[in-house]
């Protein structure tokens, strides 16, 4: 056992299911944070005495956060091992949910969620990195899948619980139950073992940390995977940021009935990675990237012509569903196409991938609400971002069905991913 706790060997069988329960656990902070508040979004604008667009901007900080959050984490991780800094990201998140529930101000709040947001990106980054220091190609893809079934609990039941907490406490106490959350994760971290081998780590400042970002840079592969990833986040966002406006003063529903939708359409976003899981028992990842996309295109449009239309709210919550569900489809691939050439800068090429989207989203999914938060506003923005993110699979990274992922563009010497 060294310094940084137990030195972590490709899990057998036997412990995968365990490890993933547990990597799928620390990941749902970017969920969490977001989904558990949703359905108390109107009515803390209102207690507040602030606009539908500055509590928004309670989202927005907080996807900055995990994003920026995650560029100096990932690298951070690279250098020293994956353990201690989702350590101390964990605990930090801990405490900032706590003063997040003291705010006495949007202002106050919007910076709190940025620090929970800074502090919370060490969780998904890390949980990232882990995945590739121990496995390798379709099974990582694979495993990336898996882990979106099991970390997409959180949002199906982080909304319902938060709808059902509001019938005894208001937003303050869902960030008290947030805090309780993250101590029992801190517990959880405490327990992972360490991933990264001693000799794949680097020594140097930020001039190791510059060529780190340079090496996944100048790779195509991973500059389209992470751009078509970025911007097809930007139609999760804009869905994640809008739909309580849209389906509570839009449709007239309550934030419990809303919560349950909410759930709802998480299950078809967990659907998603598990068909695509499926898919990958046939076909690699660069057979299914493109295909996938353009799926998750069709389905977005179709919503929000249902929107144009002014259609029944069955039918436009059916389309919703099954355009959230397209949306798990390509991204598992997406991210093991981005990650899987760099295993000498897992941590940084997570971080460059992962920030990247949170910060799409938190630039771009507010424009959908700019002019109030309509339903067409809504669904156009979706389908806008599901084309562009098709584009830039399809004419950027163009994924060769003949790749072999096993071979990294950047000089890695003889260093070998332990999977």
């Amino acid at each position: 056992m060294s310094a940084d706790g137990p030195q972590a060997v490709p899990p057998p069988i036997a412990r995968t299911r365990k490890l993933l329960f547990t990597l799928g656990a620390l990941s749902t902070f970017g969920p969490l944070s977001i989904d558990l508040y949703l359905p108390a979004l109107p009515a803390l604008a209102r207690q507040l005495g602030t606009s539908d667009g500055a509590a928004q901007w309670s989202i927005s900080a907080c996807m900055i956060g995990l994003a920026l959050g995650q560029l100096f984490i990932g690298p951070l991780s690279d250098r020293i091992g994956r353990r201690r800094p989702l350590f101390i990201g964990v605990m930090t998140y801990t405490v900032a949910s706590l003063l997040c529930a003291a705010a006495p101000s949007i202002e106050t709040l919007i910076i709190l969620r940025l620090v929970q947001g800074l502090a919370g990106s060490a969780g998904m980054v890390v949980v990232e990195a882990m995945i590739r220091d121990l496995y390798e190609g379709r099974q990582m893809a694979r495993i990336l899948s898996l882990l979106m079934l099991i970390g997409g609990i959180a949002p199906i039941v982080a909304p319902v619980i938060g709808g059902q907490l509001l019938y005894v406490v208001d937003w303050r106490g869902l960030f008290v139950f947030l805090a309780a959350i993250s101590a029992v994760l801190l517990v959880v971290a405490f327990t992972l073992p360490e991933t990264l081998r001693p000799d794949l780590r680097h020594a140097g400042g930020m001039a190791r940390v510059r060529a780190g970002f340079s090496a996944v840079g100048r790779d195509r592969l991973f500059v389209g995977c992470t751009l078509g990833s970025s911007i097809g986040s930007i139609a999760l966002f804009i869905y994640i940021s809008v739909s309580s406006f849209v389906i509570e003063d839009g449709y007239g529903v309550s934030p419990q009935v809303f919560s349950l939708i909410f759930g709802i359409n998480s299950v078809g976003l967990i659907l998603g990675g598990w068909f695509n899981a499926l898919l990958l028992r046939r076909f690699t990842p660069e057979r299914l990237l493109v295909p996938e996309a353009l799926i998750a295109v069709f389905t977005g449009v179709g919503t929000a012509v249902a929107a144009m239309l002014h259609a029944p709210l069955w039918v436009f919550l059916t389309s919703l569903f099954f355009t959230i569900m397209s949306g798990g489809l390509a991204s598992p691939n997406a991210t093991a196409l981005a990650l899987v050439r760099h295993p000498a800068n897992a941590g940084t090429a997570a971080a460059l991938m992962g920030s990247t989207g949170f910060l799409f989203g938190a630039l771009f999914a507010p424009l959908a609400s700019l002019g109030g938060a309509s339903a067409i506003a809504m669904t156009g923005g979706i389908a806008l971002a599901r084309v562009g993110s098709w584009l830039a699979y399809a004419l950027i990274a163009r994924p060769r069905a003949d790749h072999t992922p096993e071979t990294a563009p950047e000089q890695c010497g003889s260093e070998q991913n332990p999977g």
